[in-house]
Order: structure tokens, then C-alpha cells, then sequence
């Protein structure tokens, strides 16, 4: 198995590498586009099942939003939801014979865990501007500054490493199973493997609320 720290070039842009990763993360975007615009074009004010099933994903990012972040979604939906579509997508992507999931590569969870950063920061900004988002650095006293500056590094960190290792960790039980065990004997390792994806993309979305939130802690308006 190839170790999660080399990349597979496939070509070059220019001077720039293109792994097998990003090739696979480009295909998951295009689908999802792709997919939004197919779903936008088939609305109907009588929903038909898939119509249905798809407000009732909005209608459930909706609820986690108001219930942790404790703010109107209005603002969050399209980016946690994309967020948690992505991983959940790229985490199933295993069931396809060849492909590996793009999330079980370091520079698929740094970049995401970079947006969630930068996402703290931009709806900080946008909330309360460049002196209300610094100003929560402050809380609950001037003394703690330091700390919430390391916090807001080290955050980032650790969804990082958590998505990597969960699903580094799943790819490797399988692929060790396989290669001593055969074809079938995995198959429940698998459906195993599957729900944790699922499961590392609610996570992961979730936290991604828990991170925005602090940043507009103070400007939110309270939960009717």
C-alpha cells in the first residue's frame, strides 16, 4: 500500500504536480456541481422523493446549525453544507474499485482544515468587522489573548489530523484484510468504513459550527 505521505503524480500544470488526490477532488466537485444544478432545475412546488429527500438534508443542516452555532443559517448553509457534502462524497468514493478516497491523503484534510480556518475568520469579519472579530481574542479577559491566538492554530490542527486518521485508519484495516483474507471476508470491514465516513463528515461539519460560532460569539443574535 502506498504510504499517505507520498503523492502519485498523474501530470503537470506548468511546474505544479497533479496527484491522483486532486484529480479524484476535482471529479467529486464536478459531480456535485453538477448534481446542484440537475436538482435546481427539477424543482417542483409538489416535490417529488428525490426533491423531498434533498429538503429534508437542508431541512436537517438547517436544525444542527440553529442548535449548535445558535444563529439563523441563513449565512452558514452553503458552506457547511458543500463542507459536509464533500467529505461525505469523497469518503464514499472508496466504494469505487481503484479510487481512493481524496480525505485519506494529508493534503486533502490540511486544505480543509485551512478553509474551516479561514472561514472562522471571514464570517468573524463579515459579522463584526477586523475590530469586533479581534476583539474576541480578548474573551474573557486581555490575558488570554495568547492562548485564544494558539487555540485558533491548533483547532485547525486537530480536525486535520482527526479526518486523516480516521479515515487512513479505515483504508489500511481493509486493504490489510484483503490482501490475507480475500474478497468477501472484508465486505463487513467495509460497511463499517462507510458509516464512519458518514460519520467523520457530520463530525467534521459540526466542529466546523463550533469554530465559526466562537468567532461570532459575542454578535449572535439569541435563539427564539
Amino acid at each position: 500500500m502506498i504510504s499517505p505521505l507520498a503523492s502519485i503524480t498523474l501530470f503537470h500544470i506548468g511546474p505544479a504536480p497533479i496527484s491522483q488526490a486532486v484529480v479524484t477532488t476535482w471529479v467529486i466537485m464536478a459531480v456535485l456541481i453538477a448534481g446542484a444544478i440537475l436538482v435546481s432545475r427539477m424543482l417542483k412546488p409538489e416535490p417529488s422523493g428525490l426533491q423531498a429527500l434533498f429538503e429534508l438534508i437542508v431541512d436537517t443542516i438547517d436544525s444542527e446549525i440553529r442548535d449548535t452555532m445558535q444563529a439563523e443559517p441563513e449565512p452558514y448553509r452553503a458552506f457547511i453544507g458543500t463542507l459536509f457534502a464533500f467529505i461525505f462524497v469523497a469518503n464514499w468514493s472508496t466504494l469505487i474499485p481503484g479510487v481512493a478516497p481524496p480525505t485519506a491523503r494529508l493534503e486533502t484534510d490540511a486544505a480543509l482544515a485551512l478553509l474551516v480556518f479561514l472561514a472562522v475568520i471571514w464570517f468573524g469579519i463579515r459579522s463584526g468587522g477586523i475590530g469586533g472579530y479581534l476583539a474576541t481574542f480578548a474573551s474573557p479577559n486581555p490575558l488570554m489573548i495568547p492562548l485564544n491566538l494558539v487555540e485558533s492554530v491548533t483547532r485547525a490542527f486537530s480536525m486535520f489530523v482527526r479526518l486523516f486518521g480516521n479515515v487512513m485508519s479505515g483504508v489500511f484495516v481493509i486493504g490489510i484484510v484483503l490482501s490475507l483474507a480475500g474478497l468477501l471476508v472484508p465486505i463487513p470491514l467495509m460497511a463499517l468504513d462507510l458509516l464512519t465516513g458518514a460519520v467523520q463528515a457530520y463530525i467534521f461539519a459540526v466542529l466546523a459550527m463550533v469554530f465559526i460560532s466562537s468567532g461570532i460569539a459575542d454578535r449572535k443574535s439569541p435563539k427564539p
